[in-house]
């Protein structure tokens, strides 16, 4: 049986026992900042196991794409991989290990065919209805069916928390002849005669990050089977790599590199490197990560440094990644439909990443060549050389970009090891020192203990109104509960209702007034410190406010008005980037204010002229075409499934409000832009009025932002730049139509004018050269020229010292002006006298230091400062000294 057709046997199995089948979700999980990546086939059904979302069925079967961190160094050998297949079947709440265990041996020997003598399984120690099931129901003696506590046989959770429970697994007796030769070798046994085929979980507790254990409300079954180890056991290969899911992309590399595959072991190791990774990395780009210097983007940099490597072992200098990644993309495009219409992204990605970590490599590794070597040398004669410094590691990773996967890595294949604590040392270090270059001065603001002010859970009602009368639960003067507060005093106010929005989800809270019996407050900002509570903060405008009183709270409806349309216009600009550049594009982070929006996302490249102007095009279309913003709740799972987009890395409760916007959401239209999102937002988009593009640029680490004006703001921008451009025009005196025109004259003038500027200030140089060379000293034989020259820029003095250098064959030559009031001094050494000793950093080095200064270079060129522009005579007569010291030396 082929990969394929096990995925679609398995998932057709269960479908028959009345299990939905269900897609993969993507490789990065919605909704779940506890994990990384989806890491196994039961996480997209996390909140079904925990009871916070309802699932479609009870009984739910998938084959999920997953990736896992931990084995990444081990990938290579035959039978570990970052990214794999898993196939799944799930009970929440419905039949449990009876069903669970019946349907696999069913599986496994009437569809899969396998014989039952090869067959072994599993138990967790204390485990007696599973082994009741196993040994009564099946038939499986009880010789063959081994018992094993917390490392083996226990599951979960996937992540910091989860569901959890003991599990039971089947094992494939692969002979014999594969195995150690002990008679006690068993199936988890430490070689490699057994084959772990299938795992059933049996989840009946939920773990939090405390490690505490509850029972989940319903016992419930996730099992696991590796696609790519049932292929390899049912196409009879011993390797991973050998089956179909893989010999594609391995012959794929053979073709590039000239290698067979079998040929020696460090050759096939590299070859599994590349495909394995190649393919990893297409699916996480597919699923929209991009390379980074954390979380997933430093994962995915990693991988494909590492394959990029390891091609470079097997002679591929030229880049060829990509080749590698599309035979990937052309071997599974027909299951993952995504890998194919992100095709060209994850092509432009690995290019990219390939070309920046060429350059990365070759500054890095002849430095940690020279490091490794030098180690070696210093260890004393028969010993083992000392580990690699954490120190150099941070050096190599922070000056160079050499990850320190790469440095432990290499350093192994030299018997060395690397202080990786002494590394995160220097890491948390420089962390230290970021955080204290961004401190903030003065005391520290101690909040006050908001839990303790007795005021339950809050109601909002900003969505339907703007208005409010409510009652004052609670008072706080500065950061102190109080029962009354006076005119001119800060005070924070709970109230038990209120239309004010909270900050949250990047967009700023709300601003307003709150009017009682006696006096006014006039809110500057909303926060919400506890969940559920709403604390209203500003300043006693008027007389003054007590606890109890009966209030109206009013937001600033011009404010609200002005926000929403920035909130509205960050969808827009996402849904319209995800049409434009793709659908790897996905929010990492905004900033909604009345004023702006900024909105940054995941991409790897600046947006080009053309892509920004169909980016802010599509999204001036959607606003003239009025469509309709609605919102609703759902549940956060159904809301994904039916194609909501989330924030990654936030957690969302059970229910959640979606934002939609399209053409009469009611009756099925064109939907523009479906986000889980808690803002306000406007009705319909021709409220947002005029959207504008401020900028677009980089933040790092994959991640773009673009910044725009929205309403209000766009109009007044427009009015402030059409000014602008009717005040240069009326001092250009050029009507507007033609002042890019005017412009590019002046510029060509201004070019034409600096370059014949230029060519006179060479000539002028090449005069004082030549006349500076009737000044050339002889030392100790050797030619010598120190003195000051007019020039106007180092790159002046670097160009007259070529040219005089190239007169004088051989000698020293010391240039030196001033500029701005500060000397300059360049300092160049002919090869010859390189050779003897001469070093032109250390004679700049030593110049420099007269004039209060200093600076260093290159043996045959170096460039100085220094303060002293006065003692810069005495600097150049100094040079003659420091020319005999350097001889020989």
């Amino acid at each position: 049986m082929n990969g394929d057709l096990i995925r679609q046997t398995f998932l057709e199995f269960f479908r028959s026992r009345g299990h939905t089948v269900m897609p993969s979700s993507s490789l990065v999980p919605a909704g779940d900042p506890t994990l990384l990546f989806t890491s196994a086939g039961m996480v997209p059904f996390k909140p079904f196991f925990m009871g916070e979302s309802t699932p479609p069925s009870q009984r739910l079967t998938s084959s999920q794409k997953s990736f896992r961190t931990t084995d990444v160094d081990e990938v290579g050998d035959h039978k570990h991989l970052t990214f794999f297949e898993m196939l799944g079947n799930f009970s929440i709440g419905d039949y449990f290990k009876k069903e669970a265990i019946a349907w696999s041996w069913e599986f496994v020997t009437q569809h899969f065919k396998l014989s039952p003598e090869r067959l072994y399984v599993t138990i967790y120690l204390d485990d007696e209805e599973a082994f009741r099931h196993w040994n009564q129901d099946i038939g499986v003696p009880p010789e063959r069916i081994y018992r094993y506590g917390d490392k083996d046989n226990w599951w979960g959770p996937a992540g910091n928390e989860g569901p959890c429970g003991p599990c039971s697994e089947i094992h494939y007796d692969g002979g014999v002849e594969y195995g150690c030769g002990s008679p006690e070798c068993h199936p988890n046994h430490d070689c490699e005669r057994f084959v772990e085929l299938w795992n059933l979980v049996f989840m009946q507790l939920y773990q939090d990050q405390e490690r505490n254990r509850t029972p989940l409300p319903a016992p419930s079954i996730d099992t696991g089977m590796g696609l790519e180890r049932a292929a390899a056991i049912l196409q009879d290969k011993r390797n991973l790599y050998e089956t179909d899911l893989f010999w594609p992309i391995i012959q794929e590399v053979c073709q590039l590199t000239g290698k067979t595959y079998g040929a020696d072991r460090d050759t096939d190791y590299a070859l599994r490197v590349v495909a394995e990774h190649s393919r990893a990395v297409a699916f996480l780009i597919a699923d929209g990560v991009v390379p980074g210097n954390e979380g997933r983007g430093y994962v995915l940099r990693r991988i494909i440094r590492r394959a990029i490597r390891y091609g470079r072992r097997l002679g591929l200098e030229e880049p060829f990644f990509t080749e590698v990644a599309e035979s990937a993309i052309r071997r599974f495009q027909h299951v993952y439909p995504e890998l194919s219409t992100n095709r060209d992204f994850i092509m432009r990605v690995v290019g990219l990443e390939e070309d920046r970590f060429s350059q990365t490599f070759e500054r890095g590794i002849g430095i940690l060549e020279d490091l490794l070597a030098s180690l070696e040398a210093e260890a004393p004669q028969g010993q083992t050389a000392a580990c690699v410094p954490g120190r150099d590691t941070f050096i190599l990773y922070d000056t160079y970009g050499f990850p320190p996967e790469l440095t432990a890595e290499i350093a192994r294949e030299h018997g060395l090891t690397v202080d990786m604590e002494g590394f995160e040392a220097e890491m948390e270090a420089q962390r230290e020192r970021a955080r204290a270059a961004h401190a903030f001065t003065g005391a520290m603001e101690v909040l006050p203990t908001y839990e303790n002010l007795g005021v339950g859970g809050i109601e909002f009602v900003g969505y339907e109104s703007l208005a409010r009368e409510s009652v004052v639960a609670a008072l706080l003067v500065e950061d102190t509960p109080t029962g009354h507060a006076a005119k001119g005093q800060k005070v924070e106010v709970v109230l038990r209702g209120t239309p004010f929005y909270a900050e949250g989800g990047g967009q700023v809270g709300d601003a307003g007034v709150i009017t009682g019996p006696n006096g006014r407050v006039r809110v500057e900002d909303s926060q919400s410190p506890v969940a559920g509570l709403i604390v209203h903060r500003g300043i006693v405008e008027e007389g003054d406010i007590s606890l109890g009183e009966t209030v109206e709270a009013r937001v600033d409806s011009m404010r609200r008005m002005d926000t929403a349309r920035n909130h509205s216009g960050t969808h827009m600009l996402h849904a319209a980037l995800r049409q434009v550049l793709g659908p790897h594009v996905r929010q990492a982070g905004s900033l909604v204010t009345p004023d702006r929006l900024r909105f940054d996302y995941s991409h790897i490249s600046s947006l080009s002229r053309d892509e920004l102007m169909d980016v802010q095009g599509l999204v001036s279309r959607k606003v003239r075409d009025n469509l309709t913003v609605s919102t609703r709740e759902s549940s956060f799972t159904r809301a994904v499934q039916e194609g909501a987009l989330a924030f990654f890395g936030d957690r969302y409760g059970d229910v959640v409000r979606v934002v939609e916007m399209s053409d009469q959401p009611t009756a099925g239209g064109d939907r523009f832009s479906l986000e889980v999102c808690g803002g306000t937002h406007v009705i319909s988009t021709g409220q947002i009025g005029p959207l504008f593009v401020l900028g677009e640029s980089g933040i790092g680490g994959g991640m773009r932002r673009i910044e725009a004006v929205t309403g209000r703001a766009a109009e007044e921008l427009f009015a402030e730049r059409t000014s602008m451009l009717e005040s240069i025009s009326n001092k250009l005196q050029t009507p507007l139509g033609d002042l890019e025109e005017r412009l590019d004259s002046f510029i060509r003038e201004s070019d034409q004018l600096r370059k014949r500027v230029a060519a006179l200030e060479r000539e002028s140089l090449r005069r004082e050269a030549q006349e500076l060379l009737s000044r050339v000293q002889d030392v100790e034989g050797m030619k010598v020229l120190a003195v000051q020259t007019s020039a106007g820029s180092a790159d002046a003095m670097r160009e007259m010292g070529d040219w005089l250098k190239a007169r004088l064959s051989s000698g020293v030559i010391v240039l030196a002006a001033v500029h701005n009031d500060r000397p300059t001094i360049i300092a160049m050494v002919t090869p010859d006298l390189v050779l003897r000793g001469l070093h032109a950093g250390n004679i700049a080095k030593e110049t420099a230091s007269v004039v209060e200064g200093g600076g260093g270079g290159r043996p045959e060129i170096a460039q100085a400062g220094g303060r002293r522009a006065d003692k810069l005579g005495e600097a150049l007569q100094r040079v003659s000294e420091v020319v005999r010291k350097g001889v020989g030396s």
